[in-house]
């Protein structure tokens, strides 16, 4: 396909573009985390410049990716005064390796303050550069890190690659203690899918809460959903055809190996899944997914929604991290073979994944949580807010026999019997999947399902890296101090599979019975974002950080804080749109319905006296009733924002607008669905569920 990767700074344009030498070095740099030639970057600079600009470029910039969970850039031009009032156009290699952007405006959880601007961006040339198109103008985009002025981290991908280097540095450990004496290092590979839903813009431009908020803070149900599945799997509308045509052609352009796009389970849901990459420039793709997401759809006259829960009572949007470790030759690590049994290097990875996951359930449950998640995680409709592993037939049967000591088999799938002879035999997988599993082992990878759909895949699988990258730390220090090696080996995989087989569940993940039994094996059930960010304060936390030179003390007490500032800012910022809507909008409206209502009885009634009206009267109680509910829960939600701002404390902060302010949200929005169901359509002001959910 000529498209692809046709604005991208790729290896097949840098080997075309590059000398030798420079090109060699650059190589050993990515392929080996070597560090990179200063006079290197200068060569690059000049050969990404003039691609740049031959495809009509004009402006570079770096592109980063701060704690706001979305992407930020500031645009340079390329060219330079020369004599005589002319210019030239240039591009210096420290312009490539280092940008300084304002740090001041960016969250930093009190790492700078708000007078100390300077930061800096540096290259991260792991991670090609692009050419992004905005409004018919393309700009050089540089992928980069993001620090503070005295070197701590402020975005998602630093201690995402330092994770990806804590992991190399462990798995190879445990790799040249299997023999394996080629490979120069190990790296984690991620394939993101992504959920989203598109509504048409006329729509969106009339709902404030969609417009600040990203999610519907009023909406009856309307009377059909998702209840007849389908709208799951089900043909494409041609409108949706289109966008996704154009969808496509914009990520496979940018290098984005978009792979897989279908009707999710909810009206107007869809989702797009690519194939997995290299973990850096694997979320470094999910941006572009998400950017290019919103820029297509706006060009079909729709908008394309992002939050986890946009309308309630219907599926919310994940996405699901596939997340796996291959050799830098090409070895996929979490390959079980033919028989899995027999693959020791293959069980030590899994055990020594079972043991992180079972160890460190709560930082990946915190990875995973915004406020959007809490209105998904444990809905019947997504993984619960419990961890737990799904690992099939086939190797929960190997684990029950690493407990009793002796491995002697694997068991296998056998050919699918449909019935109907014209249809082809074929072997089933030596195991079904579970949907409702938070983290599930799917062949040669893991799919940790609770990751919400509008954050950065990067706090997730930094996570994954780093508890991967401690257990298998123990298990080499362990093994390499064994006189004998396959006897250790044994004791610690029987050991492991022994003492984490409470991690490991099979079943309906979102059963009522499922919570009971996880409460009993000690399993966390962690439901909200404000108390999932408090293992973030332990002390073990930190030293299990800093042990591993991912995050600083520091730098991951400023994480707690910007997760907790933001928790709060949203539900802030939702609780003022809420009075708004139910002031300007709703209230309005049903006071105009209501006085109506009265008129028409009371015409009625001047008109004679023998007409029944009970119906009207009843219908007018129930609206004005109703009306005074609505307006005391009104009265009951601005005293309660009012009073959260004499909160100081972040945690009891964020906890007041959990636990007060956003019950007061429901109820008030109880009374407006309300409302919705009862005043005439025509003076509703807001679109329905059905007009947003149907009519695309």
């Amino acid at each position: 396909m000529k498209i692809f990767g046709q604005n991208v700074f790729n290896d097949a344009v840098m080997r075309e573009r590059l000398p030798k030498a420079a090109y060699k070095s650059l190589r050993k740099t990515i392929e080996q985390g070597l560090p990179l030639d200063p006079s290197v970057a200068e060569i690059v600079a000049n050969a990404m410049k003039d691609w740049a600009i031959e495809k009509g470029a004009t402006h570079f910039t770096h592109w980063f990716q701060p704690l706001t969970g979305i992407t930020a850039e500031k645009h340079d031009s390329f060219i330079s005064p020369t004599a005589h009032g002319l210019v030239a156009m240039e591009f210096s290699g420290k312009e490539l390796i280092q940008g300084e952007p304002d740090a001041s405006s960016f969250p930093s959880g009190g790492i700078r303050a708000t007078f100390e601007a300077r930061g800096y961006t540096a290259w991260d040339c792991t991670s090609p550069a692009f050419l992004k198109e905005d409004g018919g103008t393309l700009t050089l985009c540089i992928p980069t890190a993001f620090c503070s002025y005295t070197g701590e981290a402020l975005d998602r991908k630093t201690p995402l690659l330092r994770s990806m280097e804590a992991l190399s540095k462990q798995a190879m450990r445990m790799l040249k203690l299997f023999g394996n004496t080629s490979t120069k290092r190990v790296i984690s590979t991620v394939g993101p899918e992504q959920e989203y839903f598109l509504i048409d813009k006329k729509f969106f431009d009339q709902r404030m809460d969609l417009m600040l908020t990203g999610r519907t803070l009023f909406g009856a149900m309307a009377p059909k959903g998702q209840e007849l599945e389908d709208h799951y799997f089900g043909s494409l509308k041609t409108r949706i055809a289109a966008f996704m045509h154009d969808l496509n052609v914009e990520l496979w352009k940018l290098g984005v190996l978009a792979k897989t796009q279908h009707n999710e389970v909810a009206p107007a849901q869809f989702e797009l899944a690519p194939i997995f990459g290299t973990t850096n420039i694997a979320t470094d793709h999910n941006q572009l997914v998400m950017d290019s997401l919103k820029k297509v759809a706006l060009k079909h006259d729709m908008v394309c929604l992002l939050h986890e829960k946009p309308y309630a009572g219907i599926n919310g949007s994940g996405k699901h991290n596939n997340w796996s470790m291959s050799t830098s030759d090409g070895q996929n690590l979490l390959e079980p073979g033919q028989n899995p049994h027999e693959n020791f290097q293959f069980l030590t990875m899994i055990c020594a994944i079972v043991k992180a996951v079972d160890d460190y359930a709560e930082l990946l449950r915190v990875s995973a949580a915004n406020p959007g998640n809490d209105h998904r995680l444990g809905a019947n409709e997504a993984p619960p807010a419990i961890i737990s592993i799904f690992l099939g037939d086939q190797l929960t049967d190997i684990f029950e026999q690493l407990q009793n000591g002796t491995i002697n088999r694997s068991l296998h799938g056998e050919n699918l019997a449909s019935g109907v002879k014209t249809l082809p035999a074929f072997q089933k997988d030596s195991t079904d999947r579970n949907r409702t599993s938070p983290f599930a082992f799917t062949g040669n990878k893991f799919e940790f399902r609770m990751v919400a759909s509008s954050q950065s895949i990067a706090g997730p699988n930094v996570v994954l890296n780093l508890i991967v990258a401690e257990v298998l730390s123990q298990f080499a220090d362990r093994l390499e101090k064994a006189p004998d090696f396959d006897k250790a080996l044994q004791e610690l995989l029987k050991e492991t599979a022994t003492n984490h087989k409470r991690i490991l569940f099979d079943g309906n993940g979102y059963s009522e019975e499922w919570v009971q039994e996880a409460t009993k094996r000690g399993l966390p059930n962690i439901t909200s974002t404000v108390d999932a960010n408090l293992v973030l304060t332990r002390e073990s936390t930190i030293d299990l950080y800093e042990k591993h030179k991912v995050l600083s003390r520091t730098e991951l007490e400023s994480r707690y804080e910007i997760n907790l500032e933001q928790y709060t800012k949203q539900i802030n910022i939702e609780a003022l749109t809420m009075i708004n809507m139910a002031k300007n909008m709703i209230f309005p409206a049903a006071v105009k319905y209501s006085t109506l209502l009265a008129n028409s009885i009371n015409a009625i009634k001047y008109a004679s006296d023998a007409i029944d009206v009970s119906a009207q009267q009843e219908l007018l109680k129930e609206v004005c009733s109703t009306l005074v509910s609505f307006k005391a829960n009104l009265g009951i939600l601005e005293k309660d924002i009012q009073e959260a701002t004499t909160i100081t404390e972040a945690y009891q902060q964020a906890v007041y607008y959990r636990d007060v302010v956003f019950t007061a949200m429901q109820a008030l929005r109880g009374d407006g669905d309300q409302l919705e169901t009862m005043i005439d359509a025509e003076l509703w002001p807001l679109p329905t569920y059905a007009q947003m959910l149907f009519m695309l």
